[in-house]
Formats: C-alpha cells, structure tokens, sequence
C-alpha cells in the first residue's frame, strides 16, 4: 500500500486536536443532559424539535434524519419522550400519514435550559472550533 497522503503533520495536529476538543464537548453535552434526567439523545430529540427550521415540530421522517438513526429507533425515543412528558405527537395535517412531534411546556423547559448550557460552552471553545469551511459559530462575535 502506498502512501497517498498530501497531508503533513500540521494538518494531522489539527485534525487531532479538532477531534479532542469536539469529544470533549460531546461529553460534557452527555454529562450534562444526564444531570437533567435526559439521554443525550433525548437532549438532541429535543434540540432538534425545537431548532427545525421554520416551525415548532418535526416528523419523525425528520427527526430520523437529523439523527442519522432508522425511523422504527426514533419512534421508540419519541414514544420514551412522550412518556416523560416532553413532546406530544399528533397526525400531520397535509398528510395524516406523518407524525408531528412537538415540544410540552417541561420539554420547552428542559431544551431551555441545555442549550444555554451548551450555547455558553460553545462560545468558550470558538477559537478552537474555527476550521477552513465549518462556519457553524465562527461568524459570531
């Protein structure tokens, strides 16, 4: 097997160090949303529900998506979710053949309070999140 790589060993610095500080994030996304009472995925269920673009619901279809998880997996969230009392789910107007799941006013609550968590951690790392062609807070003062 030949060596193709054109990257040198600044790039493999930077891709480690890229990788460390997201794991590190991810993990204190974890710790935190356990300290709430929630999964980390039902912290990301929740977050993705309320940060859909240009509406208060998802469809599970969506939800999936967002989740790179199979639909029958994030029926079985949404149904732990609703047993908790976090979101609701309702027949799709257009097509009935959709679920829409929304937030309840606990799980307005609860994404609340995590995603200023989040916000906050975000900002303290936005210097070292600054990566050629990922814009996601490297526009933000």
């Amino acid at each position: 097997m030949t060596n193709t790589s054109t990257l040198n060993k600044e790039d493999f610095e930077a891709l480690s160090e890229f990788r460390y500080q997201l794991r590190r994030f991810l993990r204190f996304s974890e710790d935190i949303a356990q300290s709430e009472g929630l999964t980390p995925l039902q912290y990301q269920l929740l977050l993705h529900i309320k940060g859909y673009p240009n509406r208060e619901w998802a469809t599970v279809g969506e939800l999936a998506e967002r989740l790179q998880a199979q639909h029958h997996g994030v029926v079985a969230l949404v149904s732990r979710c609703e047993k908790a009392g976090l979101v609701t789910r309702a027949p799709g107007v257009e097509d009935r053949r959709q679920v829409q799941v929304s937030l309840t006013t606990l799980g307005q609550q609860c994404i609340a309070r995590l995603a200023e968590l989040h916000h906050k951690e975000l900002t303290s790392l936005s210097k070292i999140f600054k990566v050629a062609n990922i814009s996601a807070f490297n526009d933000r003062g």
